[in-house]
């Protein structure tokens, strides 16, 4: 089965539209083998057929499916460790020294995995211990609901820990009986403080009701065009309080977009 130029055309426009995931002709093959096995499970024998489908009023549920193969997840535990030092020492500080906090509100926006999400929380149940009282929740929406499938489930191989410090390790992961594919899954503690939901940036309003105290949206953004790039965070800054810390990643830049952010260090913003 072959993608023919005027299908990715097609395609490649309605998940622009759909997403805001940049799809350009250097990435035909990509597209072509990522949805093979969609085609397959449909019992559908052409690319062109696949288009008219999606592309028709009854493709409803295979838009999911087919955002899921295309969307890209790549991520790892305490991936650009700065931001995780200046949650540390400055956010967590400042917040629980206000009177009346005792929880923090986080978001991490395109969470993948987990691996993100659940960072955050061990540097919050760290920075927490001794402080009964204290809580913490933290929101990890993704385009992809296979994936979030697999942050819900929380089960990571055993080489995805490696180099997290072996105390942490013990205090936050539960190894598994099979030493053969050895897994690890994050403890049942840590993961009551998550929730984890469906979000599609390119939405024009975000189903969320919290306010957050910070928000990470790492490495997401280098997937959609400038003009996505500043509706997005825009969006995502109406759900930050005012004074709350904005975390992008470090191949990511706001500059000269007009948003209510100033920025603190270089991928860190506070809402203004």
């Amino acid at each position: 089965m072959e993608l023919s130029d005027a299908d990715f055309g097609r395609l490649s426009q309605f998940i622009y539209t759909t997403a805001g995931i940049k799809m350009p002709p250097a990435k035909r093959i990509m597209l072509q083998s990522r949805l093979q096995k969609r085609l397959r499970a449909l019992n559908i024998n052409d690319f062109k057929t696949y288009a008219d489908y999606v592309l028709s009023d009854g493709g409803g549920d295979e838009i999911i499916h087919m955002l899921d193969v295309v969307s890209t997840n790549k991520t790892d535990f305490f991936r650009e460790p700065v931001h995780f030092e200046f949650m540390k020492e400055v956010v967590l500080p400042e917040f629980y020294s206000k009177p009346g906090n005792q929880r923090i509100n986080v978001w991490s926006a395109g969470c993948s995995s987990g691996e993100e999400p659940y960072t955050i929380g061990i540097v919050i149940s760290e920075f927490n211990q001794g402080f009964p009282g204290r809580d913490f929740l933290i929101l990890g929406t993704d385009l992809s609901t296979r994936i979030l499938q697999a942050a819900t489930n929380a089960v990571y191989k055993e080489e995805r820990v490696e180099g997290i410090p072996l105390e942490l390790k013990k205090r936050y992961f539960l190894r598994s009986k099979d030493r053969e594919h050895p897994t690890v899954r994050i403890v049942p503690e840590l993961r009551r403080h998550m929730q984890f939901r469906r979000l599609n940036f390119m939405d024009a309003n975000y189903p969320v009701s919290e306010s957050f105290d910070v928000v990470f949206c790492r490495n997401v953004l280098i997937y959609f065009d400038r003009k996505t790039q500043e509706e997005v965070i825009r969006k995502l800054c109406g759900k930050l309080k005012i004074g709350g810390y904005f975390f992008l990643g470090h191949s990511e830049s706001i500059m000269n977009m007009n948003l209510p952010l100033k920025p603190i260090k270089p991928t860190i913003f506070r809402r203004v």
